[in-house]
């Protein structure tokens, strides 16, 4: 069986502690891997917040509790740099939150472009 890549992609909202939970829960074995990725515009703060380094702690403290690799990377193009750290790592299955306009794929701007470019992941919307 092939050991899992799980990308945990969290967003601005606080509420991605459960997204890093979930993906902990998937991880089966101790070579499995667990990663959590911020992408964040360059223009923008991490958590559109005032204070980016509350933010960086938070996300820090929270992937390493389930001993996450936490990458946060500023990008002019958010969905290619996901895309990108997905095809390094080879990653096989991405967790992400739900959009504000629907939980289903197709409603996911971030989830629909990813599974066109990573056929080959499971794409979880939570």
């Amino acid at each position: 069986m092939q050991n899992k890549k799980i990308m945990v992609c969290v967003t601005q909202q606080k509420t991605c502690e459960r997204l890093i939970e979930r993906g902990d829960k998937e991880i089966r074995s101790n070579e499995d891997e667990l990663y959590v990725i911020h992408v964040v515009n360059e223009k923008d703060t991490f958590l559109y917040k005032n204070n980016d380094g509350d933010a960086l702690e938070y996300l820090f403290e929270v992937s390493k509790k389930v001993n996450a690799d936490l990458t946060v990377i500023r990008s002019k193009d958010v969905v290619k740099a996901m895309i990108d750290f997905a095809k390094d790592k080879k990653i096989t299955k991405i967790i992400m939150g739900k959009s504000p306009n629907g939980k289903d794929i197709e409603n996911h701007s971030f989830a629909f472009k990813l599974r066109n470019n990573l056929p080959e992941c499971e794409i979880s919307i939570m």
